[in-house]
């Protein structure tokens, strides 16, 4: 087994880093400072904490276009998606550094007692799991509730965003944060279970596949550690025959095409009904037609490249599948090595790979139903559970379905899409638990009750 990790610019193929793993000693080592650290941190006052933010919010915009570039050299992504990411990174800090200290304020509880509280402490060193498709958001708005809590962090990223990684320690230790309070592990998957078993390691954050969700809380769940799973997703974005097109076409385009597809929450099952069906296909089709593809790195390109190979032979697949099952081509399916051109496959039915699984690509798959009651049942035929969008003028009978969605979030007139002052996660094969807003911050947290006699 090799000891390294190469990075790769997947539109040209061009090596970008090698790095060596970290020994097992080193790992050791990494763990043994953070809990150091720990003991230091949460003594800290939130204020102190909060300062730290502000100089990680001044950093992230003076660094933007260096922290963007290497995000599209790292995983394809359009370099203007890159810059914006950056943005929203900002945002989640402002976010906590006008709201951390009266979210993690105790709170008062009226009993019998002289004073009853709850205190929300930290928990320790938090070991967190993050995928490669938002390089820095993914981390961020892991990280920055979490240490402005009070824990440490240790980080595993995908290792072919690993010079992200480094770059997000190296982010918060310019910013203030103390020696070992973030970490990012230079690591192999072999070894997390080995960390997660640690008794330094007080709970883990991932957002990951499914699978390594089942297996994360498998050895969570033996060594009864509190976990944070964001997983897969298969989003329904239902059309309903009074959807205004002229409004909302755009909008429903980049809920699919978005970071070149490659979202957990994008639209990926749409569900029209057949009264508006023609005309949606027709201007579906002449939209995602006029989508630029191309390098990554001009502005105007809007579709870049997948991250890897693997995965674009991974969706091919799933699309030939579902073709072999009764699915038609309607535009696209063209593959050139890890430029996936998007795709648009019809008659599509439960049953198909492009109906049950995640398609983590630019392929849209529509689905035509009789009427919004079917549309519904249609979407919620799941094992995921992360958003659902539905485009209708009748909000009120769309607001009344609000309890028919089985997912963490229910979108009207919007395509899903995270904000940090809401929270955001799953349900079902989605994942559990919250990130962003009071809830995000709260997850690693002992909520702890205080009860004082006189």
């Amino acid at each position: 087994m090799s000891n390294t990790i190469k990075t790769t610019n997947p539109y040209n193929s061009e090596s970008l880093h090698t790095y060596t793993l970290l020994s097992n000693e080193e790992l050791n080592n990494k763990v043994s400072k953070s809990k150091k650290a720990y003991d230091d941190w949460k003594q800290e006052s939130i204020s102190y904490r909060i300062e730290c933010l502000n100089k990680v919010a001044d950093r992230l915009s003076i660094n933007q276009e260096k922290y963007a570039l290497l995000m599209t050299q790292e995983m394809g992504k359009p370099i203007t998606e890159s810059k914006a990411e950056i943005e929203k990174c900002i945002l989640l800090c402002d976010f906590y550094i006008k709201n951390a200290e009266q979210l993690l304020s105790d709170e008062l509880i009226e009993t019998e007692a002289h004073e009853s509280f709850i205190s929300y402490d930290p928990l320790g060193t938090i070991l967190g799991i993050m995928p490669w498709n938002y390089p820095f958001w993914q981390v961020m708005r892991f990280a920055v509730p979490t240490l402005t809590a009070g824990n440490t962090i240790l980080l595993k990223h995908a290792s072919n965003v690993t010079g992200c990684a480094l770059l997000i320690e190296d982010l918060l230790k310019s910013s203030g944060y103390p020696e070992g309070c973030f970490q990012t592990l230079v690591t192999n998957h072999d070894s997390i279970e080995k960390l997660i078993e640690d008794n330094r390691i007080k709970a883990i954050s991932l957002t990951g596949s499914e699978k390594a969700g089942q297996k994360i809380a498998e050895i969570a769940g033996k060594h009864l550690k509190k976990t944070v799973l964001e997983l897969g997703g298969n989003n329904a974005c239902i059309i309903l025959d009074d959807a205004n097109l002229d409004k909302y076409i755009d909008i429903i385009v980049k809920a699919r095409m978005q970071n070149t597809g490659q979202s957990c929450i994008a639209a990926k099952r749409f569900i029209v009904t057949k009264g508006i069906y023609d005309e949606f296909i027709e201007r579906f089709t002449s939209k995602v037609k006029a989508l630029k593809s191309g390098n990554p790195l001009e502005k105007d390109t809007e579709i870049g490249v997948l991250a890897r190979q693997d995965l674009a032979d991974i969706l091919k697949e799933q699309v030939d599948k579902s073709v072999g099952k009764g699915a038609l081509i309607h535009y696209g399916n063209q593959i050139d090595n890890t430029y996936y051109q998007p795709t648009i496959i019809t008659n599509v039915s439960s049953g198909m790979p492009v109906f049950d699984e995640e398609t983590f690509g630019p392929v849209a798959a529509i689905v035509k139903v009789k009427n919004k009651d079917e549309a519904y049942d249609v979407a919620n035929n799941s094992k995921f559970g992360l958003g659902t969008m539905v485009f209708t003028e009748d909000i009120e009978d769309a607001t009344n379905r609000i309890l028919n969605i089985e997912d963490g979030a229910f979108f009207i007139n919007e395509m899903v899409k995270s904000d940090p002052r809401l929270p955001f996660g799953g349900i079902k094969a989605s994942g559990y638990g919250r990130e962003l807003s009071r809830e995000g911050i709260l997850e690693f947290t002992n909520k702890k009750t205080v009860y004082i006699n006189k």
